[in-house]
């Protein structure tokens, strides 16, 4: 059973809900006292970063609020499209300046491609066939999904990132020996990428696993609260999660093999000194292989030993028929 826009309309107008003022949200303010106690009664030194974060939730709120506000009222589709594209570009740019430990040329527009470009194709499909939006870009039905979807993208888009260029520079004797033994570009990339999409996936398909169970989503709960029924608040909620993996697997899968194909060239060779360690602020430090200006050490013998019994698998590519490489690492 779909939902009607009616219903969707109720849902997210929120008619129902008990109205709230500043001081309402001041008072839940004062609970981040709480965390500042625990975290200096135990020498967390994450005080700042509490009162940064939530000013920056009151900061954000506020704005989007204000735009949306805007936006709800003109019901353009132009207008949702830029709505659309200015969130994923600010997802992108958090993935990209913030999120990732490490980073190499062009990252942001391989966030941005992954996450808004997943997002917009799972959103678009689901809005039409499973939710009945008409139309499709209705901003005060198509934006709210987006921003759910877009947000679980963004996690999942960074974790396979970083997952990707971390394999890389601790596994970097293992890719050079499988490259120089004839293995082509996928074959290289295939086993790090799967293993960044695995890691990056877990956490929407354990979420969406005990959703119901062990938790009770806020959307739902925001929407019994609005006034909504709940087996429909219920049936709303299952839509969204399997968009949300949807959208997190196909943006994952796009972004790892995108990072990969960008540290392994076309040739096919190894580029780590394109990989770059971010620091503290935010700025790049030197390359992959350095960390202040000091090597670190590679993954030893272990990795040339296992990459070897793939030898004769690759034999007449990089190797020579007795089994020795014909390149030097």
């Amino acid at each position: 059973m779909s939902l009607s826009v009616d219903t969707t309309l109720l849902m997210i107008s929120g008619d129902g809900a008990i109205p709230l003022t500043w001081w309402n949200v001041a008072i839940a303010a004062l609970m981040l006292l709480v965390a500042v106690c625990v975290s200096s009664a135990l020498r967390l030194r994450l005080e700042q970063q509490i009162i940064v974060a939530g000013a920056r939730c009151f900061i954000q709120l506020t704005v989007l609020g204000l735009v949306l506000k805007r936006v709800f009222a003109t019901e353009s589709p132009v207008y949702v499209l830029a709505m659309a594209g200015a969130l994923g570009g600010l997802a992108a740019m958090e993935v990209s300046r913030w999120r990732s430990k490490r980073t190499v040329k062009g990252l942001f527009w391989i966030a941005f491609f992954s996450i808004f470009g997943s997002a917009m194709l799972v959103g678009m499909v689901g809005a039409t066939f499973a939710m009945n939006f008409d139309p499709p870009l209705k901003a005060s039905l198509f934006i709210p999904v987006l921003g759910m979807v877009l947000s679980n993208s963004m996690v999942g888009v960074s974790l396979g990132i970083d997952s990707v260029l971390a394999s890389v520079d601790t596994r970097r004797d293992t890719l050079e020996n499988m490259l120089c033994f004839g293995a082509s570009r996928w074959e290289a990339v295939r086993p790090i990428a799967a293993e960044a999409a695995r890691t990056a996936m877990l956490p929407s398909i354990t979420s969406a696993s005990i959703t119901g169970l062990i938790a009770i989503p806020g959307m739902m709960s925001g929407q019994i609260l609005s006034g909504a029924k709940v087996m429909d608040a219920a049936r709303y909620q299952q839509v969204i999660l399997f968009l949300i993996m949807a959208s997190v697997a196909l943006g994952t899968a796009v972004s790892v093999i995108m990072v990969s194909f960008v540290v392994i060239d076309a040739q096919p060779k190894l580029r780590p000194e394109l990989i770059h360690l971010r620091a503290a602020g935010g700025n790049k430090s030197s390359g992959s292989g350095s960390i202040g200006g000091v090597a670190t050490p590679r993954s030893g013998l272990s990795s040339r030993t296992s990459t070897i019994v793939h030898l004769k698998k690759w034999k007449g590519g990089g190797a020579s028929e007795d089994g020795r490489s014909h390149c030097s690492v």
